[in-house]
């Protein structure tokens, strides 16, 4: 029974996995703090890291999906990240895209997944 208890445990607890993104001028980490085989999630962690002035920001944010029909997530796009009315956007692709009130494009770079 205890290690039916520590099964269930294991299976409940966040799965704290890593990736990173390395751009021409900034290096993102993307943090995953989302429970094991959630399809979609908004508790993930952006870390950026200009290469040029080495400043750094973190913002919380989610898995991005297109929708299905009756509303539920469906093909997996990335992840987005609101920073006031600016929002960055980490393509599964590895572009990442920076924009402003929703139509603004202050950065696009396309990168690597380390």
């Amino acid at each position: 029974m205890k290690n039916l208890y520590l099964i269930l445990l294991f299976v409940t607890l966040p799965s704290f996995a890593t990736e990173v993104l390395e751009t021409k001028n900034y290096r993102v980490s993307i943090e995953s703090r989302c429970m094991e085989g959630e399809v979609s999630c908004s508790n993930y962690i952006y870390k950026g890291m200009s290469k040029k002035s080495g400043s750094e920001i973190q913002l919380k944010g989610s898995s991005w999906h297109t929708k299905c029909a009756d509303g539920s997530p469906c093909r997996f796009l990335g992840y987005q990240f609101k920073n006031g009315n600016i929002t960055y956007y980490v393509h599964q692709d590895g572009l990442l895209e920076v924009i402003q009130n929703k139509n603004k494009v202050l950065l696009s770079e396309q990168g690597n997944w380390l």
